[in-house]
Order: C-alpha cells, then structure tokens, then sequence
C-alpha cells in the first residue's frame, strides 16, 4: 500500500471517529444528523475493510513466527493457516482498494429509464417493449419501484418510446451500463418465410436529478398547454391538459400528455427535464475530467451497440467484455445479475487496473 493510500485512510479514519463522536452527542438538529449519518456511512466501509487488512497482517506475522517453530506439528498447523491467511489477505486487500477508488456520485440514485425503438419498424417495438417487461422484472426483484412517465405504443404491439421512472437505492449503480444500442435477431411473428431478422432498440439510464442538483428559473422555460390526442387523432381527453416544457438556453424540449391532469403532466415533465439537464452536467464534467481513460465496459454512448439477443441460439452476448450467456429466456424475465454482476466487475478491474498506470 502507498504513503498516500495510508495517509489517505488515517484521514478517513479520523473523520469517521469525529462524525460518530457527534452523532453520539445527540445534540445535532435533524437534518444536521442526517448529514452526518450519510457521510458517516459512506466512510465506514473504508475504515473497516483498513481495519480487517491491519488485522490479517498483524496476524500473518504470528503465523510466520510460528512456522519457525521448533515443533513440527506447530509448524505445519502454522503453515496451513498462513495459507488460508494469505488468500483472505489478499480478498481484503482486494476490497480496501475497490472502497478507496473514487466513486460516481450518482450511484447510489434512482434513474430514469428511456427505450425507443431503433431500425426493424414493428419488430423493433416490440423489442423495446421486451427490454422494458426484463427491467420491470429485474427492478421488482431489486425492489425498486418503476413508474411509467410517458409511453408511445406501435399499432403491433411493443413501444416506439417509452419512458420510466425507477426508484430505489443504488438503482444508477446497477442500470448504467445498460445505456446503448441493443440488437436482437429473432424471427418475426409476422415473418412467413422464416427468415431470421435483425432489429435494435436504444436504451438510455439517467441518474435522477434532486431539486438541489438543477436549478431551473422560470423565466428559461416556455411552457405550452394544449389538448391531448391519442392514437389516430382521438382525444385522449377533453381538456388542455397536455404540457410541452422547452429549456430555451438548452432548447430541450420534454412533452408529456399521458395523465389527464395537467398539473400532473407538468410535474412529470418538469421531473424529465431536469434529470436531462443533470445529465448534460455530468457528461459535461466526465469529459473535462476523463482525459485519454475510456472505461472497458463501453463509454455509454447510446450510439454505440453494447449487447446482441440470439432468439434461435437462445444467447444474448455483451460485446464490451466478450460474455455470452446461453440464458436469453431467463435474461428475458429479468434474471440479469451474473450479467450485470460481470459489468460491474470488469469495470471495477478496469478502475483498479488504472490506478498503477
């Protein structure tokens, strides 16, 4: 470990014991303990992963002591458990540094999920609902709670786009590697010949943004009421109810008609522009800040194909880090965690990997 790594967790040790020590006082006003409390609980796993590291070194060193000793059986007893020692050692080893590495202050938030079909017409809806039905599913098993924003429906079933809120701890964390263009080859339903066809959706995840994160003054926004109408130019109601929300300096434009309230159109709206405008920040600063270092599990760009769905070879492969799983049904339901444990991982070794570079 380097100077500055234990520099770095002697401080964070010291602010931990200070921040426990006010909490302790129970002095502190309720927002002032709230605060205390999550920064407390985001530098706790450091200290104790430095604390687990301090005590299997500690007890390396008995160990080694021990296999010096002048009876055989000690010895050999010791050299077994200096064994065992040095694979929990370097399992420790292993988690200080991931809890060191610098976070993405965004994981630990709820984001907003948007598909929308790509190439492929109808086939390429009904895909995009596929990917919609295996988030809802992965997200229920999370524990999270998905909201639909808005959604376009294609005459064959399936999205032309659709848009969802989903809430829960560490959502960002688990679903930003899902940004991209994702391919299915499948055999239409509507396909006589058999033929095998080849379509894509696109998916982006953004972090929602909090009301502290993008400040929106009034007078940057043209807001425009009118009435809603449905497939075929049927209303949808019988009120101006539909609300379209334009950024005038980003020229964003969110519309959103899916509720017959407009007060709740434009609460919906409002919640979308402003996780876009959040997003626009970061990519902002990660450019600014990510120099020559592209991340191995792909940029994130949504024009970039991340993931390929095989119906007849029932596979679905990741082609950022070269896994294929033959488990597309199951993948399908939303048992997505060995794919999107495997993402996290790599990117984890990546980050891990640049910081002897």
């Amino acid at each position: 470990m380097t100077a500055i790594s234990l520099d770095r967790i002697r401080q964070i040790e010291a602010r931990r014991d200070e921040l426990a020590a006010q909490m302790a006082t129970g002095d502190l006003p309720g927002d002032r303990f709230v605060a205390v409390s999550k920064e407390y609980a985001e530098l706790e796993p450091v200290a104790a992963a430095a604390a687990e590291v301090r005590r299997l070194r500690q007890e390396a060193e008995s160990l080694a002591f021990m296999t010096e000793d002048a009876d055989a059986e000690l010895r050999a007893m010791a050299a077994d458990e200096l064994h065992d020692n040095k694979a929990a050692l370097d399992a420790a080893d292993r988690r200080l540094a991931l809890a060191l590495l610098p976070r993405d202050a965004a994981d630990e938030r709820s984001a907003m999920l948007e598909l929308r079909a790509g190439t492929g017409g109808d086939e390429a809806a009904l895909f995009a609902g596929d990917l919609f039905r295996m988030y809802q599913r992965y997200a229920e098993g999370q524990g999270w709670r998905v909201e639909l924003i808005s959604a376009s429906e294609s005459d064959a079933g399936g999205y032309k786009e659709v848009v969802a809120s989903v809430t829960g701890q560490g959502v960002f964390a688990r679903l930003k590697f899902e940004s991209g263009v994702h391919r299915v080859q499948r055999v239409p339903v509507t396909e006589s010949g058999g033929r095998i066809h080849t379509s894509a959706a696109t998916v982006a995840v953004l972090p929602e943004a909090e009301d502290v994160d993008v400040q929106i003054d009034d007078k940057d926004l043209r807001i425009d009421i009118y009435r809603s109408s449905g497939p075929g130019g049927q209303s949808v109601n019988t009120t101006d109810s539909a609300v379209r929300i334009v950024h005038i300096p980003t020229g964003l434009t969110v519309i959103q008609q899916d509720e017959k309230s407009q007060h709740k159109n434009k609460a919906k709206a409002l919640k979308v522009l402003r996780t876009r405008l959040y997003e626009m920040e970061r990519e902002r600063l990660h450019a600014e800040r990510a120099g020559a270092r592209k991340s191995m599990v792909g940029s994130g760009d949504r024009s970039e194909r991340i993931r390929t769905y095989n119906f007849p070879q029932g596979r679905v492969t990741d082609h950022r880090i070269n896994l294929t799983l033959h488990r597309l049904p199951e993948i399908l339901q939303g048992d997505m965690a060995e794919l999107i444990g495997a993402l996290i991982a790599q990117d984890e070794a990546e980050r891990l990997a640049s910081l002897s570079e």
